[in-house]
């Protein structure tokens, strides 16, 4: 015996901690027992769901801050509360952790792992397999084969001086070392911003083959080291076959006729719960292992939002936030650091941590090369495909639970998979930093492309009351032969919060998801794409591109704009938040869709539109959703200086060269009371660049007779609002503007007082809430600053946008 105390009498070897422990009993009722009713099972359960709970939030909040994805805070609170710290004490043996619990405390986080591996099967994107290619497959297929055959020359290296050792271990180490941790993946893409990039989606694509290898090496290993060999593998495979034939229709149709077409009800619920555990049950009794089941089913359940959405409501927060850590605990309790490196020489340690981590990432290296990736995406990729999480360690209990994995060889690749965790997020971080230095896009602006190049439009929409003005600007933006225009049209549809992944659905004749989600947004999806498909029908200088991005509103925005930076767009496109009444004035506005755009004008990659569409689109549409013929449409740009302003009129320019477009410029020229009011540096050298701008533009006038352009003088923000009545009341189509946001102006000061929408910037606030307008659409425009100029802007922002007047012969007006 090894070790002795009050309660307990421990045998401590390589392969097995026996305890033995005394029961008092002083009568036949249970309640005299003991000397306390707290010395019971459920007590005890309840303390050790209270520590574990406690510490692995407490590292959750400290790792987060070291960019460390939640699974290496979950591991370590096991090994932190295991024998390695906490679990050998004393004090920890009677109190907290005492042996005798061990078999409670197993069975409820063996019912958590099954519970969650249901919600993993439920939330895998099984349909990217069906779109991967031979580049994909070829990566799985290397992030597969040599990380198996290093676990097996590891294991034989490392454990064979063990008394214990046996041959079964290699195994279930060469399994863990295969797999890919698919939800812990997209958590890691998704904090990285890399989601929606090439290197994201074939790294997703290739986590699930690889993951779903990893389970059939899994089944095959439990079923011949049970001793069932063939008769364990034949059975479950029926299962599976039967599962996807019979149980996935029958269940989808039992779903549909009860449900009716609406959400489906709490009965469902229970039901589902119920069927979990009786395929756990099913697969248990055929000899393979009850996640297996659970995962199946999960797996085999319709994949659209509302029923994803209304399991995940009962079942997310109970299972990942209060029962898995016990399994991480029990993972930990089995895990005795100390006497792992009393029997290993560290050098030995420090090989297999080494060789393991390097194995997946290298084989991925080496076959991205091969299909002409980057150095640096390579890299990138190949750390992504070395993400482990709960299946690494699923396997290795699994191991340890068959005794094939003992005290030596079970505490070593935990410690394995825990520095390979440690590793991945920094330094794909990293990388990814230097990547998107080397391969960011020049043209992020309509000003600062060429002027026969391709512009490239991010168009925003989150129901069809948007999808008319969008369009409508889209087909003023002229695009040309020598100038065409490729369109990515984005349907912003909201996901439940509690949903782990973000989808991007690519619209094409091929595409099969639109199970995805419920009948509403299928329907309005529909729609949606059929005006987009008019637009590029119309003119044969638009390609468009349809997708849906279904994310909650909190991180909607990242969607976009790694979008933006993906497609590598001049311009993103955004309809306003508020609805328009049939008078023109502005309704109730949607606070998410605010919160959106707020967002989105914040971090994005590119230049902003955003567009209060009040009757552009209706008056461009016929009955037919055609655009119209010999239909001229007024456009005024309203110019005081700046960036934004800029960029405003370089698109007011492009629409210009549409043949039904008639554009008026108004330049405001601040009178001699504002010009006495600024005399900073930036602000000349900002009126200089204004005046070069309207200089190259009054140039371009010769060759445009549909333009005109006027300069007016003012002096404060009511004399602004006096000259735009006076060209005209009701009288333009389009007002565009810059936002101007943080710019501060003496010709626009009081404006930002009255304003209640800072998206929209002084002027386009205004220009909503007037009278004198009430009918005609605002697009407010926001020039892309990059990170290196923004101390640059603040520094002239205050009177940056002031201008003066030219010597050309226009209309000049004071007020």
């Amino acid at each position: 015996m090894n070790a002795s105390d009050d309660h307990y009498i421990i045998k401590k070897t390589d392969d097995i901690i026996e305890a033995c422990y005394f029961i008092k009993k002083n009568g036949h009722d249970p309640l005299w027992r003991d000397h306390s009713s707290l010395n019971t099972s459920l007590p005890f359960l309840l303390t050790q769901l209270f520590v574990v709970l406690f510490v692995d939030r407490i590292l959750l909040l400290i790792l987060k801050s070291l960019r460390q994805p939640p699974i290496v805070a979950h591991i370590l609170c096991g090994v932190l509360l295991g024998p390695t710290m906490l679990a050998d004490t004393s004090f920890s043996r009677k109190y907290i952790f005492p042996h005798k619990t061990t078999l409670v405390l197993e069975t409820f986080a063996n019912l958590a792992l099954t519970y969650y591996m249901f919600l993993v099967g439920l939330e895998m994107e099984f349909t990217l397999i069906m779109q991967a290619g031979s580049q994909v497959v070829s990566i799985a297929a290397a992030g597969i084969i040599f990380p198996l055959l290093f676990g097996f020359g590891l294991y034989f290296m490392a454990v064979t001086k063990s008394d214990h050792f046996d041959s079964r271990g290699s195994m279930f180490w060469a399994i863990a070392l295969t797999s890919t941790n698919f939800p812990d993946l997209t958590k890691i893409l998704a904090d990285l911003k890399l989601l929606r990039t090439n290197i994201g989606k074939i790294a997703m694509c290739s986590a699930i083959i690889s993951d779903l290898f990893t389970w059939f090496l899994l089944i095959m290993a439990i079923s011949i080291f049970n001793g069932q060999k063939y008769n364990a593998v034949l059975s479950t495979g029926i299962f599976i076959l039967i599962s996807i034939f019979a149980l996935r229709p029958t269940v989808a149709w039992l779903i549909d006729r009860t449900s009716r077409g609406e959400i489906i009800s709490d009965t469902h619920v229970w039901f589902i719960m119920a069927g979990i555990l009786f395929c756990g049950l099913t697969t248990d009794a055929c000899g393979s292992h009850s996640i297996v089941g659970a995962f199946m089913f999960g797996a085999i359940l319709p994949h659209d939002d509302t029923v994803r959405t209304k399991i995940l409501e009962r079942l997310q927060d109970v299972v990942t936030g209060i029962l898995m850590p016990l399994f991480f605990l029990i993972s930990g309790l089995r895990s005795d650091l100390w006497y792992m490196f009393q029997n290993t020489p560290w050098e030995m340690v420090v090989i297999v941590v080494v060789m393991s981590w390097v194995a997946k990432v290298a084989s991925v290296f080496f076959i991205s090369l091969h299909y002409k990736m980057s150095t640096m995406d390579s890299l990138v990729l190949g750390l992504l495909m070395n993400t482990k999480g709960v299946l690494a360690l699923i396997v290795l209990n699994t191991g340890r639970d068959i005794k094939a994995l003992n005290n030596q060889s079970f505490p070593l690749m935990v410690l394995t998979l825990l520095v390979m965790s440690c590793l991945i997020e920094p330094i794909i971080a990293l990388a990814n930093k230097s990547t998107k230095k080397i391969t960011r896009h020049m043209n992020r602006s309509i000003k600062g492309s060429e002027p026969d190049t391709e512009i490239r439009i991010l168009a925003c929409v989150h129901s069809m009351r948007n999808v008319m003005g969008t369009i409508s600007v889209l087909h003023l933006s002229n695009g040309t032969n020598d100038s065409p225009l490729s369109v990515f049209a984005i349907h912003l549809i909201e996901l439940s919060k509690r949903s782990t992944t973000t989808m991007l659905i690519v619209h094409d004749d091929n595409n099969n998801d639109e199970g995805r989600y419920n009948n509403h947004s299928k329907n309005e999806t529909a729609n949606i794409i059929r005006a987009f498909e008019n637009l590029e029908k119309t003119n044969n200088a638009v390609a468009v591109q349809t997708m849906s991005v279904i994310s909650p509103y909190a991180t909607m925005h990242v969607d976009i704009c790694s979008l933006a930076e993906d497609k590598s767009v001049n311009l993103i496109i955004l309809p306003f938040h508020k609805e328009v009444k049939g008078d023109g004035r502005m309704g109730n506005g949607n606070s998410n869709f605010s919160n959106v755009n707020m967002n989105v004008l914040t971090n994005a990659p590119c230049s902003v539109a955003m567009i209060v569409d009040r009757g552009i689109g209706s008056k461009m549409f016929d009955s037919q959703e055609k655009f119209p013929r010999n239909f001229a449409r007024q456009i005024a740009m309203l110019f005081i200086g700046g960036p934004d302003d800029r960029e405003a009129l370089a698109y007011a320019w492009r629409m210009a060269g549409h043949p039904d477009v008639c554009l008026t410029v108004a330049r405001f020229v601040p009178g001699e009371k504002a010009m006495d009011l600024s005399h900073d540096v930036s602000v000349n050298r900002e009126r200089r660049v204004d005046d070069e701008h309207i200089e190259d533009f009054k140039d371009k006038l010769m060759s445009n007779i549909g333009i005109n352009y006027t300069e007016m003088v003012v002096h404060n923000g009511e004399e602004i609002i006096a000259a735009i009545r006076s060209l005209g009341e009701d009288f333009f189509d389009l007002y565009i503007i810059g936002r101007r946001q943080g710019e501060i102006s003496p010709v626009t000061e009081g404006l930002s007082d009255w304003g209640s929408c800072p998206e929209l910037g002084a002027i386009g606030d205004t220009l909503v809430s007037s009278n004198f307008a009430l009918h005609s659409s605002v697009l407010v425009v926001q020039h892309y600053v990059s990170t290196d100029a923004i101390h640059e802007m603040a520094d002239c922002s205050s009177t940056c946008s002031l201008g003066v007047g030219t010597k050309h012969d226009v209309q000049r007006y004071d007020f």
